[in-house]
């Protein structure tokens, strides 16, 4: 592009140069040619007014020589009568033919001798005759000043054919880095570079097209994102069942047949960890819900502990249920919250021993909705490992994304997630709703992940008042 710019800029110049410099170089010839004859002329009137009064030879020299040299200027008198003489003061040049052509026709013309031109003026004589002053124009007057003029208009033509190259380049290479740019951030993104990205400058098309292109690059990220951020959600429900699987042929007992299905439970186990953590590898996407959507959260909270009860009746666990007897809307949806308490149910099943309670309380409050949910497990030693891990891969069996969906549901509505220690002596996690969608303001340490210790006696009074759903 920046090559054919600068080729059509050459050819057009080019052509503007010659259509304009071709015509008023012969001009110039002409008006230092009409220069030169006006000068002839003017000297050629010097001498009529003389040749009108007298034809005495030595007085026509002395004007002759007044007006131009001898060698420059001649004059022509024809004979006066039968019997006169013609006279030819100073040097011919024109031929007879022409100085008798100029006497026939009484006007003036010129004619081309050696070394230049003659000027042939006719001038008429007292007694009625017609002489002929002839002036020399030499070759050198007429063309005089007109080659300095053409090398201007040459110099100044290839100034212009030169400056408008360079315009053009410099427009060329405006108009092509960009374009550039564009084919190297689309080669990058073919490539699987996703962060490729084109700076927005250059003429207003390509701009709008860096502009298109970063779009579609974000579009293709966040497409990519949530594709992979779907596929570690879906496989990450799955543990639910799994878990009720495992725990199932955990009861099997023994035998060819127990054996096979616990085989079976934990090699699909192994698949789907080996697909949340592959998924793991897009950064997380977080999405507030849009207007009108929500659920009820105790309704919810009901529905997964009636669900999760019959696990832990198997396994002896106590449970108990706070806060969900009346409606708790919430900006976030059923299923969202439904996985969020999966995930951390099942994780309480999964991290602790059978036999380990646990408990899930609802506190409504003007601008917020805290959810906790706790056991009496060993706790976790440091929680903010844990919410990191929830933000990537785990490296101790655990796929990190119980939490990042929980961290995600939270964040959504403006909220946040902690992890601290529960009243029943093992790990809380708080899950921060927002209702209003607006940033949460800072709190005072103590309310950020950490929580009053009851009494012992009370906790156990509280598991024995809470065994059932409300």
């Amino acid at each position: 592009m920046r090559w054919a710019l600068v080729k059509v800029s050459l050819a057009v110049t080019t052509m503007v140069v010659v259509a304009f410099a071709v015509p008023l170089g012969l001009v110039i010839r002409e008006m230092a040619r009409d220069r030169a004859f006006s000068n002839a002329e003017r000297e050629a009137a010097a001498v009529a007014p003389a040749l009108s009064i007298t034809t005495d030879r030595d007085q026509l020299e002395r004007v002759v020589a007044s007006a131009g040299s001898e060698a420059a200027m001649a004059v022509h008198i024809p004979a006066a009568g039968e019997g006169g003489e013609a006279l030819d003061i100073g040097e011919r040049r024109a031929s007879e033919e022409d100085v008798a052509a100029v006497r026939k026709l009484g006007r003036a013309s010129t004619s081309s001798v050696s070394g230049g031109s003659t000027l042939l003026q006719p001038v008429a004589l007292s007694t009625g005759e017609i002489a002929v002053v002839e002036v020399f124009v030499p070759e050198s007057e007429v063309t005089n000043g007109v080659g300095t003029a053409w090398a201007v208009l040459a110099a100044v033509g290839v100034a212009l054919i030169l400056g408008s190259v360079a315009v053009a380049d410099r427009l060329g290479v405006r108009m092509v880095r960009p374009a550039q740019r564009l084919v190297e951030g689309a080669h990058e993104l073919g490539e699987g570079k996703l962060g490729a990205r084109v700076r927005e400058e250059g003429p207003t098309e390509l701009r709008l097209a860096a502009v298109a292109f970063n779009s579609m690059a974000d579009q293709v990220v966040q497409l990519l994102a949530n594709e992979r951020e779907l596929a570690a959600d879906l496989s990450h429900r799955l543990r639910t069942p799994l878990t009720v699987l495992r725990l199932n042929a955990a009861s099997l007992g023994d035998g060819p047949a127990a054996e096979q299905t616990r085989a079976a439970v934990e090699q699909l186990e192994r698949e789907v960890d080996t697909i949340i953590r592959t998924a793991r590898d897009a950064k997380p996407q977080t999405a507030a819900a849009g207007p009108g959507a929500g659920c009820d959260a105790a309704e919810v909270v009901r529905e997964r502990m009636e669900f999760w009860s019959a696990l832990a009746e198997d396994e002896g666990r106590k449970w108990r249920v706070a806060g969900a007897d009346r409606p708790v809307r919430i900006p976030v949806a059923r299923a969202d919250l439904a996985a969020a308490l999966d995930a951390l149910l099942g994780n309480v099943f999964r991290h602790t021993a059978e036999g380990t309670a646990f408990a899930v309380d609802v506190h409504n409050g003007e601008d917020a909705v805290i959810v906790l949910v706790s056991d009496a497990g060993p706790g976790i030693a440091d929680p903010e490992a844990a919410m990191a891990r929830g933000r990537g891969s785990g490296s101790d069996g655990s796929t990190g994304l119980g939490l990042d969906i929980v961290r995600r549901l939270a964040e959504g509505t403006g909220g946040d997630v902690r992890i601290g220690s529960s009243v029943l002596g093992g790990t809380e996690v708080r899950i921060w709703i927002q209702l209003d969608g607006r940033e949460r303001p800072p709190r005072r340490r103590g309310h950020r992940g950490s929580v009053r210790r009851r009494r012992p006696g009370r906790q156990g009074a509280s598991f024995n008042r809470s065994r059932s759903l409300p």
